[in-house]
């Protein structure tokens, strides 16, 4: 994948100016929050947030956390850019680059913890093993994962709200995650301790928060 491929935030509507705004639709303080305490960061620890965006998760991270070592990467130049101007952002290191060369951003057996949210749904399913392997490798061993991304829909509502997303992001790519086949994908590039540890039912669908260890 090259840096012309990725998809934008907010898919293809691409508008970065307005991504905080909209994405505060899908009640992000709350998986957010679960994020940060599924990472349980400790003094030293390397994070790396994988398609931080606008970098709201990386300094939630930092905050909750100041003496680890928080990375934010990201494709898209304007996002980071809007990152960089935020309260805090001198505690984050920002990274340009996709989230299958992680081990070219950041080394590999590098990071204690590895945290994505909103990505790999807007993937295609090559993609989305790719960024799954380059995590794999970018962790120690018995390093966690931790992924806040649109699951499963189990209800008529959530599937029809679903379509929102869609819409942005189109049914090819977001249909695998809405069949709930996401779990067995982390599986299969080789995380051990997979699980769906919570469900945040929202205006555009559910989202699911996954865990995982690199064995």
């Amino acid at each position: 994948m090259t840096e012309q491929t990725f998809t934008p935030a907010l898919g293809r509507f691409a508008l970065p100016r307005l991504y905080d705004a909209l994405i505060a639709l899908t009640r992000e303080r709350l998986w957010r929050s679960m994020i940060a305490m599924h990472a349980a960061l400790r003094a030293g620890d390397v994070v790396v947030d994988v398609g931080c965006g606008t970098g709201s998760l990386a300094l939630l991270l930092h905050a909750v956390e100041p003496s680890a070592r928080v990375i934010g990467v990201d494709p898209d130049p304007k996002v980071l850019a809007a990152a960089r101007r935020k309260a805090g952002a001198a505690g984050v290191e920002w990274r340009t680059g996709m989230g299958d060369a992680l081990t070219g951003i950041v080394g590999a057996g590098t990071a204690d913890t590895i945290v994505s949210s909103l990505v790999l749904h807007q993937c295609p399913i090559p993609v989305k093993r790719a960024i799954l392997a380059s995590m794999l490798d970018t962790l120690r061993p018995g390093g966690r994962l931790v992924i806040a991304d649109f699951g499963h829909q189990r209800t008529r509502p959530m599937r029809l709200a679903f379509r929102l997303v869609q819409l942005a992001d189109g049914r090819e790519d977001t249909q695998f995650n809405a069949d709930g086949k996401l779990p067995g994908l982390i599986s299969e590039v080789g995380f051990a301790q997979v699980r769906e540890a919570a469900t945040v039912p929202t205006v555009n669908g559910s989202i699911s928060l996954y865990t995982a260890r690199r064995g």
